[in-house]
């Protein structure tokens, strides 16, 4: 066998190699319920609702305090696209500042809230 030949088989194993990974890790158990899942589901069936802006370094940090469970957040997005402009159901909420916690007993709270926080405000359990 020459060497030319050697080096195409090279290839075509870690070719095939890297195909029946990705399809091995493709055909895994998904992921599990992540920790904060639950908490960020009570947080909205408590009322609570967050108003942030996709430009603002704040809202990214609060939203990273959930993880992945940041789906299940009761999330209003106040920036219009070029970021210009808020939009209308935040100016008619009178959002001053992101991010702002807006609770069902009408009080707020802005900044990046501690989950413990927002735990004690909306009576959701935090988990450990």
């Amino acid at each position: 066998m020459s060497n030319k030949n050697i080096f195409f088989l090279i290839i075509g194993i870690l070719i095939l190699g890297t195909i029946a990974a990705v399809l091995l890790r493709s055909l895994s158990v998904p992921a599990g319920p992540s920790k904060y899942d639950t908490f960020a589901q009570c947080l909205k069936e408590k009322g609570a609702v967050f108003y942030g802006a996709f430009w603002c370094q704040h809202c990214q940090a609060q939203k990273e305090m959930f993880g992945s469970s940041v789906k299940f957040l009761p999330y209003v997005e106040c920036s219009v696209p070029d970021g210009s402009t808020q939009t209308q159901e935040c100016t008619n909420k009178k959002i001053s500042s992101y991010p702002t916690w807006e609770f069902s007993d009408g009080t707020r709270l802005t900044g990046e809230v501690p989950l413990a926080q927002l735990a004690e405000k909306t009576s959701c359990l935090l988990p450990q």
